[in-house]
């Protein structure tokens, strides 16, 4: 009898498995963050995020999680900063104006080295702009949008399944790093539905926080570590630290002393650049013999791909370079598939905020020609629009 039992169970599993879902972009992103071991979401509506809100409002209570609605987006980014102090696995999700908002506070979680998850849906812009149209012009605002030298790892996918997997993954390098990590996705995602078959949850690889094994008198809270995930305590659990957003010393308390500051900002810094190859993904996508190469990111990837399968079908020789990782900008990554190439064409849905990182790195290749495809009209950029630069970059 228990044989059978067994036998049944495992058919369930294995037709669950292999089960396709059909998915909106922005409902990935709900079940990838519970999946990951959300708890607490701390947000305020807001075009074209909502449904992620919504779908979390239902299921976190369920689950012995914590959903509020706050006041607007700055309370919201900072509910999570304390959820998270309070040993929360926290997010919140909004678009280009409240991403806008949150950047004090975003640049707070930072230096405070406190873990979180913020899922940014662009819109048109600037200002209130286009809140049911796509667009790419978070793009360094991400990296950018807080004063000061902050560190910045965000993320960005280009399939609804991607979605899901990515926020998975921001969560895990946010518990890992003890920073702010960013998802951006465009409105075309996040609306978006496709079949995607999602893993079994056993098969996830989902990092936790770990805690201080010392005692309380020996823990610090901004300890020197090459090594991650680094321990963290919350507060309530008897151990005592400080937390400000002034710079501060190893036990959180504000300091002017050049040495502890310096010591400080170092070890920001140490977070990105110590673990390139950790942070960085790069889809190289028929680039083996390429002579044009096409480098974009998002909904507008997608359109590339099948702009490399048209040209590709007519005989040129392109191919597509693909960031997972926006920032830290994967410099290494494409100077190295780019140095062989004729020319390196970048469609994207704003004025030039990739363009401008491409341009930086091939500045001193004279015998490479940059082809800018852009716009900021609220609609997509299509596999027609590239195709024709592709043909005319040939």
């Amino acid at each position: 009898m228990e044989k059978v039992q067994e036998k049944k169970q495992k058919e369930v599993k294995e037709t669950t498995e292999k089960k396709s879902v059909l998915l909106q972009g922005n409902q990935a992103i709900a079940l990838g963050a519970l999946a990951a071991g959300v708890n607490f979401f701390g947000g305020y509506p807001i075009t074209p995020s909502t449904e992620i809100a919504e779908i979390l409002s239902e299921e976190l209570p369920k689950r012995g999680g914590k959903f509020i609605q706050m006041e607007d987006e700055i309370a919201s980014i900072c509910s999570v900063i304390g959820a998270s102090l309070a040993g929360a696995k926290a997010m919140t999700a909004t678009s280009g104006p409240g991403f806008s908002l949150m950047q004090e506070a975003i640049g707070y979680a930072k230096i405070a080295e406190t873990p979180c998850v913020v899922v940014d849906v662009q819109r048109g812009g600037p200002s209130t702009g286009l809140p049911t149209k796509p667009s790419q012009g978070d793009i360094q605002q991400s990296r950018w949008g807080s004063h000061g030298d902050a560190p910045a790892i965000v993320l960005y996918p280009h399939t609804v399944k991607e979605a899901y997997e990515l926020t998975i993954r921001a969560f895990n390098l946010s518990e890992k790093y003890r920073t702010c990590v960013t998802l951006l996705l465009d409105e075309v995602l996040g609306h978006m539905r496709e079949a995607v078959v999602l893993p079994d949850p056993s098969t996830l690889r989902i990092i936790h926080r770990l805690k201080p094994t010392v005692p309380p008198e020996w823990y610090k809270h901004y300890d020197e570590n090459q090594k991650y995930p680094s321990p963290l305590a919350s507060y309530g659990e008897g151990y005592r630290f400080h937390v400000t957003g002034l710079a501060h010393d190893s036990l959180g308390f504000p300091t002017n002393k050049s040495s502890e500051v310096a010591t400080m900002m170092a070890r920001l810094k140490k977070k990105i650049v110590h673990n390139i190859r950790d942070l960085v993904q790069i889809e190289s996508y028929k680039m083996e013999n390429a002579k044009i190469a096409v480098f974009a990111a998002g909904i507008c990837a997608r359109s590339a791909k099948a702009a490399v399968n048209m040209a590709r079908a007519e005989g040129i020789e392109v191919g597509l370079l693909r960031p997972l990782t926006i920032w830290p900008f994967p410099d290494d990554a494409v100077k190295k598939v780019l140095r062989d190439v004729e020319a390196v064409i970048v469609p994207e849905l704003n004025e030039g905020q990739l363009y401008r990182e491409i341009e930086r790195l091939t500045r001193t290749k004279t015998d490479s020609s940059l082809v800018p495809v852009q716009r900021v009209d609220g609609e997509i950029i299509t596999p027609a629009d590239i195709l024709r630069a592709i043909k005319e970059a040939n």
